[in-house]
């Protein structure tokens, strides 16, 4: 069914009306239009290696809380099964024998002996041979029952001290409690805690080079767009010149050679437009990459199409002071050096007496308190560990000498550092104050060789400068101008390099 236009209600038109604007907002901000502030604010957010030393960050943090943990007791519980071979034996094998044939031995000795007496009384008379013969027969049936009830007792004495210990269960619950270490755990400690400072230092030093990168990458853009848009201003000035010298050959007035000198001009303001065309895409890809945002997708700059740039504030303070307290590479220089401190000190613990407490309860099967019983028992225990190195064939000394010489480098490179961010922000300073003096000289200049244009213009319309001087004059504007935007942004980016080697880049942007 067709609907005719005039009877769409009011309501329809106006949700058209609507969807047609939403379409042009959308089509018109298809392309960000940032301005400095926002494009810092997304390098910082985006800047794969800022956010690299914030996780380091996170894992000096948790070092440092490991660390701590040192100072407490620790508690571990251990268990263990074990099967042998052979079992664990008190009694030798002669030990064994002995026992085994206890009654056969005694018995033996018994009844030697008791041969010998009765020999003896039959040689006095004292008994027959008879009786003799009847008591050896009483004394043998008696030694074979002693000797048999001897041998069980041995036996079970034997049987008494086997061991059973093939199968063997142990298990335990140790705590230690560290005394002194040698002051090992209080340096492992301090160098956590500077590690951290230290990448904390690292991520305040990338931060303000992402910052710095990026003002250099915006301001590269900018310029490039003035420069872009001057030369095609001057590739309008100089086409045009070249239509009037065309007309002027046309009607006699002018010769060949003076259109040709003029096609040149246009010709090199068209490569000078396309190189300025190519520098301007690849900065605003670098811009892009920095400020982590798709390359292919064009983006929009606030300063880029502004007729003037305003001003930029004065540095408020340029004392050395400051950049010696603000520098992150300053505080990160100092960092290594207390961590070599600290690190003497850890190797000196290395070679010093140690106290360790301890104590637990252990369980074991068989039982070791009650003739290797096959049961689980178990018994606390507690003492004291003292170790004491005693030689180690200078092994200390050496490795102290080369930790003392370690922080006497990281001194020196401090000192280093100092001097060249002295020298540094000295020279900063003089560039700022230069390009000051640049931009004002620039701008007079710009100023009279738009004159001086205007003039060749209008004398060239009267016939009374030729085609030469007018050309001398544009590209004297052009230098001119050029020279301008130059100084514009090394005003800039003088300001930008001072507050960075005062190292106070990111305070006075309160990130």
């Amino acid at each position: 069914m067709k609907i005719r236009n005039s009877e769409i209600s009011a309501k329809e038109r106006g949700m058209a009306i609507v969807l047609c604007l939403l379409c042009c907002m959308l089509s018109a901000n298809a392309q960000s239009v940032l301005n400095l502030d926002s494009c810092r604010n997304l390098a910082l957010r985006n800047n794969k290696q800022l956010n690299i030393s914030k996780l380091k960050k996170e894992v000096a943090t948790n070092t440092r809380k490991a660390a701590h943990t040192k100072y407490l007791p620790k508690v571990s519980a251990n268990g263990m099964y074990q099967f042998t071979s052979r079992e664990i034996s008190i009694l030798n094998n002669e030990d064994k024998n002995t026992l085994s044939n206890l009654g056969t031995t005694t018995s033996g000795q018994i009844g030697n002996s008791a041969s010998n007496v009765i020999g003896q009384l039959t040689q006095q008379g004292v008994i027959s041979g008879e009786q003799a013969q009847l008591f050896g027969k009483i004394l043998n049936q008696a030694g074979s029952t002693i000797g048999s009830s001897l041998n069980q007792i041995g036996q079970h004495i034997r049987d008494a001290f086997d061991t059973d210990t093939r199968n063997l269960f142990t298990a335990d619950i140790l705590i230690t409690q560290p005394i002194f270490m040698g002051g090992a755990i209080t340096a492992a400690n301090n160098i956590a805690k500077l590690s951290e400072e230290l990448a904390a230092n690292n991520i305040d030093s990338h931060r303000q080079q992402t910052i710095y990168d990026t003002d250099q990458a915006y301001w590269t853009v900018v310029s490039l767009r003035q420069k872009q848009k001057l030369a095609e201003s001057y590739l309008a000035l100089v086409s045009k010149l070249h239509a009037n010298v065309e007309k002027m050959i046309a009607q006699g007035v002018a010769t060949r050679a003076e259109g040709l000198r003029v096609a040149v001009k246009v010709n090199e303001a068209e490569m000078a437009k396309t190189k300025v065309d190519d520098g301007l895409t690849l900065a605003r890809m670098l811009l892009c990459q920095l400020c982590g945002l798709d390359i292919s997708k064009g983006i929009s700059l606030a300063d880029e199409d502004a007729e003037e740039l305003p001003y930029p504030p004065a540095v408020v303070s340029a004392d050395m002071q400051i950049a010696m307290d603000n520098r992150p590479e300053l505080r990160m220089l100092q960092n290594a050096i207390d961590i070599s401190k600290e690190n003497t000190k850890l190797v000196r613990a290395a070679y010093l007496p140690k106290v360790v407490a301890m104590g637990g309860y252990m369980i074991s099967n068989p039982c070791l308190f009650n003739g290797f019983e096959r049961r689980f028992s178990g018994m606390f225990h507690a003492g004291v560990m003292v170790q004491v190195p005693v030689w180690s064939w200078f092994e200390g000394r050496y490795k102290m000498n080369a930790t003392k010489a370690a922080s006497s480098i990281a001194q020196m490179e401090l000192e280093d550092t100092e001097e060249k961010i002295e020298l540094q922000v000295n020279q900063n300073i003089f560039k700022t104050t230069e390009a000051d003096k640049r931009l004002v000289m620039a701008t007079k200049n710009t100023e009279s060789a738009e004159e001086n244009l205007r003039c060749a213009n209008i004398g060239f319309k009267e016939g009374v400068m030729s085609t030469t001087d007018v050309m001398a004059a544009q590209t004297a504007w052009l230098e001119a101008r050029s020279r301008q935007i130059d100084a514009e942004i090394d005003v800039r980016l003088s300001r930008t390099n001072l507050q960075k080697s005062l190292g106070t880049l990111c305070c006075e942007l309160n990130y």
